[in-house]
């Protein structure tokens, strides 16, 4: 979890709102990481903005998934 607030069990969008800033402001040289970071703050964006609906989920996962494969555990 990278931002207090709250539970993404509870609150999904909530969660997903409280996610955006922190990645945001997450910088690396690493073009690949920085790439797949970037894509998860947008996806949470998206679900967000879309008050949580499944293809924005879905999105959201698959972001996370490369976050996870660049840094194991990072995105969990």
């Amino acid at each position: 979890m990278l931002s207090d607030g709250p539970d993404p069990g509870a609150d999904p969008v909530g969660y997903a709102f409280a996610q955006i800033l922190p990645l945001r402001q997450i910088h690396t040289s690493d073009g690949a990481l920085y790439a797949a970071i970037d894509d998860l703050a947008s996806a949470y964006q998206e679900f967000y903005r879309s008050n949580g609906d499944k293809v924005a989920a879905k999105a959201v996962s698959k972001a996370g998934d490369k976050v996870n494969a660049i840094c194991p555990g990072a995105a969990s």
